[in-house]
């Protein structure tokens, strides 16, 4: 019985230890452009960002950018 309540406190501690050590790391900085230039008359509704692009969802198109803030791809959304 002691040995069992031995090995709980030890995984108890573990899991703690973890916790700590994930939860203070720093994520990495996300680079973004200083400036996005959209076409006139567009409001952007969502954003998200890839591996070497960004978008910028409007109510007709999505608008994928390079990131360093160059126009890409314009893709029409169909209603």
């Amino acid at each position: 019985m002691t040995g069992l309540t031995a090995i709980m406190i030890m995984g108890v501690l573990t899991i703690i230890v973890l916790l700590v050590i994930r939860l203070n790391t720093t994520p990495s900085a996300v680079q973004l452009p200083d400036t996005l230039t959209l076409p006139d008359g567009t409001k952007p509704t969502a954003f998200t960002l890839g591996p070497d692009w960004l978008a910028v969802i409007t109510d007709d198109e999505i608008l994928v950018y390079n990131l360093d803030g160059s126009l890409r791809k314009r893709v029409s959304i169909d209603q």
